[in-house]
């Protein structure tokens, strides 16, 4: 198993602040995961992304000790121009990476700094532009259009470079349900054909739970719990004693195992379908 990121005794502190931001995270990440990164808010989560393609500490004044390893080299020695076409960041306030007069103009600039010819990026274009279904914007502004089509030319201006490392920070807090299951569909197609590297950070979980291979709860700085997704949630209620409330199928099957309800050697479902799925067996055993 390769490992995609690493973090050893990582710690960073803004300026001006006397509490560290992260304190002490050691962290795996394998190559071609999909990653959920969940938390309270001002848990540190922003941060640990930003610590991932090296805005922190490039672009941000502050104390860091440790390191963060991207692709087997400490992101410190890497140029920024090359690590963030490693490491793809989506913000979660789209218009902070906005630089183009035209949503177009935007999600070329970036494959034309890789050095892509106009062959490879119309390839890319035509790949992307239906994908995250941005045709009508291509000629807009992109500070003028809604909030959600921010985000999704915001994603796909990432899409197009393809780095083997994306890391989306609230990517979908702008969208409606069937907007987010959208961006969900994407990112399940880069994992399946792309294998890419995939961090999420993310408050509604219903989406990601399903897709996610590792699971991460970041409170007050700390990583306090890393494990794969199905035995992760199987401890729902230290999660919730740290603000972090489930899907609701997942908290419904809980409670029905808490109540002795659910057979404890079954694993909790993580989508609605396969809730459905477990309550027919139920029901059939109780025939």
């Amino acid at each position: 198993m390769s490992i995609a990121m690493r973090f050893e005794d990582y710690s960073w502190r803004y300026s001006r602040t006397s509490e560290p931001a992260l304190k002490n995270v050691n962290l795996e990440i394998a190559a071609g995961a999909v990653v959920g990164i969940i938390g309270p808010n001002g848990s540190g989560k922003t941060s640990l992304a930003y610590s991932m393609n090296g805005l922190i500490p490039n672009q941000y004044n502050g104390i860091r000790t440790g390191a963060v390893y991207v692709l087997g080299k400490e992101v410190t020695t890497i140029p920024q121009a090359q690590l963030c076409q490693q490491v793809g960041l989506v913000f979660s306030d789209p218009e902070a990476q906005f630089t183009a007069m035209t949503v177009e103009d935007e999600v070329i600039f970036g494959m034309e700094n890789m050095g892509l010819t106009i062959a490879q990026i119309k390839q890319r274009l035509d790949w992307v532009v239906p994908l995250t279904e941005i045709e009508p914007l291509m000629d807009k502004p992109p500070y003028e259009v809604s909030g959600g089509q921010k985000q999704r030319v915001a994603l796909a201006s990432v899409l197009g470079m393809r780095p083997p490392i994306m890391v989306l920070d609230e990517p979908t807090s702008m969208l409606d349900p069937m907007g987010r299951q959208r961006v969900f569909e994407v990112l399940g197609k880069l994992k399946r054909e792309y294998q890419s590297t995939i961090i999420v950070v993310e408050h509604s979980l219903e989406n990601l739970v399903p897709l996610a291979d590792l699971m991460i709860l970041v409170y007050h700085g700390e990583v306090l719990l890393v494990a794969e997704t199905e035995p992760f949630f199987e401890q729902l209620g230290y999660l919730m004693k740290h603000d972090v409330f489930p899907p609701g199928v997942l908290e419904f099957f809980y409670q029905l195992k808490v109540a002795g309800h659910y057979p404890a050697a079954w694993p909790l479902p993580q989508s609605v379908a396969a809730g459905a799925a477990r309550l027919r067996a139920l029901f059939e055993e109780k025939k």
